[in-house]
């Protein structure tokens, strides 16, 4: 008697199949795994290579949320619901781990399914780990390496941003310069780690001392810069007590008896980079004049 084999319908739920044959099983998940790797390649950014990943992944498993957890933080796609269980894989290259990939989903995962994945998996890697580099490379180009805040590059992009939508859309913004009083005299006479401790205490400070809506930035040293949405001089009044208030209660910047000196000024449509620029600055050198620990607007 001739066997037939029979497609089956889609398992309820995992949307698993059973095989015309083995041969036509080869051939089928062979061209689905060069279709994800052809898509895959074409992002660099890491949630998009989830959310290409998981449109093939859902052919296998009726999932609700997919993460990936590694050294750069937590990814997920965009409709993710993590409230079900969680089914974890460890992802690496050869001897190079890259992170876990975890699907959640209310229901089982079968051993059949769980090959099928990790054949899927070897197609991620690699797509996965080039878009890993990237992100790493984005940030180095971007971040700065001790406080993890924005950089001078970064800020010269935002600023131009802000002055474009500010003559655009009328969308007036506030510039703020602070640098640390005494601090080079901390760094010759105690050390640099003692210096670099504080630059991150200071950076902790700015970084609660701002809304959601508002952007810090370090230049390099103990230079920082603020961009505040919002064109009040009493806004930036509040702000700027908020973190000379957080300096003076900082047990490590108040034992070594580093303050900061703020200057600020108010963007307009009429204004270009340098301009605003120039007139914070001039702020930051009022304030210095003043006395140092307190803030001028110019």
């Amino acid at each position: 008697m001739e066997n037939v084999h029979i497609l089956t319908q889609r398992v309820s739920g995992r949307g698993d199949f059973l095989p015309f044959s083995a041969e036509h099983t080869q051939v089928n998940e062979s061209a689905v795994t060069h279709d994800l790797v052809t898509e895959l390649q074409t992002s660099l950014v890491i949630e998009d290579v989830l959310a290409i990943y998981a449109r093939f992944a859902k052919q296998l498993l009726n999932f609700s949320g997919l993460q990936f957890q590694s050294t750069l933080g937590t990814a997920q796609t965009s409709d993710s619901n993590t409230n079900t269980t969680p089914y974890i894989f460890d992802l690496s290259i050869g001897k190079e781990r890259l992170g876990q990939l975890i699907y959640f989903s209310q229901f089982k995962l079968n051993a059949a399914i769980e090959s099928k994945l990790r054949t899927l998996h070897s197609a991620l890697v690699y797509p996965l780990r080039n878009a890993m580099m990237y992100s790493r490379v984005l940030k180095l180009a971007t971040k700065d390496a001790l406080t993890g805040l924005n950089n001078r590059s970064q800020f010269n992009d935002f600023l131009l941003q802000k002055l474009e939508n500010c003559r655009r859309y009328q969308r007036p913004f506030s510039l703020m310069l602070l640098d640390l009083d005494n601090f080079k005299q901390v760094n010759d006479n105690f050390g640099h780690k003692v210096g670099d401790d504080m630059l991150k205490e200071f950076a902790k400070v700015l970084c609660s001392s701002i809304r959601g809506t508002d952007s810090v930035f370090r230049f390099g040293g103990d230079e920082f810069a603020l961009l505040i949405e919002d064109p009040e001089f009493t806004t930036n009044k509040v702000i700027a007590e908020r973190i000379m208030r957080l300096v003076r209660k900082s047990p490590l910047m108040s034992q070594y008896k580093v303050t900061t000196s703020i200057g600020f000024s108010l963007a307009s449509s009429q204004d270009c980079e340098n301009e605003i620029f120039a007139r914070a600055d001039k702020g930051l050198y009022k304030a210095k004049a003043s006395g140092r620990n307190c803030a001028k607007a110019y």
